[in-house]
């Protein structure tokens, strides 16, 4: 089956060509000054599609960054039909790995066969698998899958008897070019390709914007969509007296044109989970549709415990206009970064007609030079303080929250408590609707520049934080700070801890940065792990080397120690166009001898960039 990059031509004036870019191994040389021949042809990952173009004098580390970043998201319409065997390139598993599988959530489809492409995000589902099996005592085999989610909207775009595509859905953040697109109103369409999770049984992937799609772990087929939420509409109001009217007018005069016409779920459910390691609890959290047009957001948190049955739901309504992609909690709060959004009411006339995606109703509201940051009360009955959770905290400089990887809190003995949280942030500035991962959605092309800025404004990059807030016995707020974490400054995010102390003090930070080595992509895609230390305040690196790529890290635990463990890591070898699952030492990051294997995906099943992971520890 064939694998289709993006549609991909280049400005002359900027990248007149692209040249025969060498494979580099570590450690990398810089890239050499070469004399292409006059027309050279790089294959898609199966050798089945060559893109011819014309000769340069002089290779530029421009054009190979272009050209890097469009090979980061090649499409890949193969799946496994049976699990592949992957082959150790570079050290050895070690005997004593746990027996589990390690879930990566991402897209896998851009582009059809009738000239329309997609956003990233509106790709579709592609769910990779890496299974690792014990055969004897000193020997451990890792098994490879890969396979679409059939979400409604996969089934329907997807032709199986000619293996052809035709994107009938615009998705929120893309327009069709060769499909139907005035008039469309199939918009929210649920691609299943952020996060994955197992829990009480299940294998689920979700997306921002719907259900989760139940999948069978063991051959990963799909098994259906799941409903984990009940009812359609927050019994909460929005404010009171003439406002909250109002507000309640709009929502009903809303609801029957985005449930009824455009076909969006009432209640949408977040793709970022929390697993609570101390109570074995699984989080979860919704928004009600409406409220990405109204300044009212209505939160649902739900909580499940080992057996996926619901033990715990509470509502909250917020009288303003948020975004919320992630958040956190405590033992006795859910916390919520304000990310404030605001309509922006010629884009959505030209979004609803069609011409423009649907995200271009919303821009980033930049209003406020503080962050607001809401404690909502976990558990109401037990709150003994008297303060307002409709109040939030004011955090002193702006950010927009990309992703957390932990918060906790301490008590002292006088009832004062100190909320700690560890998360990646950017700015208003940096953070663009339009320009999330480069894409264009005018050209239907990918622009790596979008995604990079110069290094003196590193500040507005996403970049990890330390957010602390401190409270009296009657929870009013004496202090609340936010700076970089460990003083680090390079480009970061997707940051993750030991999962076991999910919920509690922790230590260790994991997260993928940039180097910031590379003049053309100083800043994304990132090209390494960090360790963070955030007692002693060191910071530890492993890089993967040049014109190699990371995504997220996960952590798997095999001891005691809070860093007692491996981290697993995909690198996208995108000069060689090749995947490869990375093993490293926790422990040892930071060190010559950190990498502890590689092992390399066929590369006829080289897959684009992934998002979320999961680690399912066989039982």
């Amino acid at each position: 089956m064939q694998a289709n990059p993006f549609q991909i031509i280049v400005p002359k004036p900027i990248f007149p060509s692209l040249i025969n870019l060498p494979a580099v191994h570590r450690p990398p040389p810089s890239p050499p000054l070469l004399k292409p021949p006059r027309a050279i042809s790089i294959s898609t990952p199966n050798e089945s599609t060559p893109i011819t173009v014309s000769t340069l004098d002089v290779v530029d580390d421009s054009v190979a960054a272009f050209w890097d970043y469009q090979f980061l998201f090649v499409s890949q319409r193969s799946e496994t039909t049976e699990p592949v065997t992957l082959r150790v390139v570079e050290g050895a598993i070690p005997p004593a790995f746990p027996s589990g599988t390690y879930y990566l959530a991402g897209p896998g489809l851009f582009s059809d066969d009738h000239g329309s492409t997609v956003h990233p995000l509106d790709g579709h589902g592609y769910l990779r698998a890496f299974r690792f099996d014990v055969l004897n005592e000193d020997e451990v085999e890792v098994k490879f899958m890969a396979k679409y989610v059939k979400t409604e909207a996969q089934v329907e775009e997807h032709d199986a008897v000619t293996d052809t595509w035709r994107f009938t859905h615009r998705g929120p953040f893309s327009v069709l070019k060769g499909g139907h697109k005035v008039g469309n109103t199939k918009v929210m369409k649920n691609v299943a390709n952020t996060s994955v999770l197992s829990w009480g049984g299940k294998l689920l992937c979700l997306w921002e914007g719907g259900d989760p799609y139940e999948i069978e772990s063991e051959t990963l087929d799909t098994v259906g969509k799941v409903k984990l939420m009940d009812g359609c509409d927050s019994v909460v109001e929005c404010g009171s007296g003439g406002g909250g009217g109002v507000l309640d007018v709009a929502a009903r005069l809303l609801k029957p044109i985005l449930y009824g016409v455009f076909k969006m779920p009432p209640k949408r459910l977040l793709s970022h989970y929390k697993l609570d390691a101390h109570r074995n609890k699984l989080l979860m959290m919704s928004c009600n549709a409406e409220d990405m047009l109204l300044p009212c957001s209505h939160f649902t948190f739900y909580e499940f415990d080992s057996n996926f049955k619901e033990v715990g739901k509470q509502e909250f309504t917020i009288p303003d206009h948020l975004m919320i992609h992630d958040w956190a909690f405590t033992d006795t709060h859910y916390i919520l970064f304000a990310n404030r959004i605001k309509l922006d009411v010629v884009g959505a006339m030209t979004a609803v007609c069609g011409t423009t995606p649907m995200i271009t109703a919303l821009s980033v509201n930049p209003s406020k030079d503080t962050s607001p940051i809401y404690l909502l009360p976990r558990f109401p009955n037990e709150v003994k303080r008297n303060r307002d959770w409709r109040m939030p905290i004011e955090a002193p400089s702006q950010f927009w929250l990309l992703h957390v990887c932990n918060a906790y809190e301490n008590l002292d003995e006088n009832g004062n408590c100190e909320i700690q949280i560890h998360a990646s942030a950017c700015s208003y500035e940096w953070f663009n609707f339009h320009k999330l991962f480069g894409y264009d959605w005018q050209s239907g092309k990918l622009d790596p520049s979008a995604m990079n800025i110069n290094g003196s404004q590193s500040k507005t990059l996403p970049h990890l934080v330390q957010v602390s807030i401190n409270l009296d016995d009657n929870g009013i707020c004496q202090r609340c700070d936010a700076e970089p974490l460990n003083e680090w400054n390079k480009s970061s995010d997707f940051p993750v801890i030991n999962p076991a102390f999910s919920g509690s003090k922790n230590k260790y930070i994991y997260a993928a940065a940039s180097s910031g080595s590379r003049s053309a992509l100083p800043s994304f895609p990132f090209d390494m792990v960090v360790k963070l230390n955030a007692s002693t305040k060191s910071v530890d690196t492993w890089s993967v080397g040049s014109r190699r790529f990371v995504g997220e890290p996960i952590f798997i635990s095999k001891g005691s120690e809070e860093d007692e463990g491996n981290i697993l890591v995909v690198e996208y070898a995108v000069a060689v166009q090749r995947c490869y699952l990375v093993i490293l030492d926790a422990k040892k990051i930071g060190a010559a001898d950190a990498l502890v294997a590689r092992l390399e995906v066929p590369k006829h099943l080289n897959f684009p960039l992934g998002f979320h992971g999961f680690w399912a520890t066989e039982e």
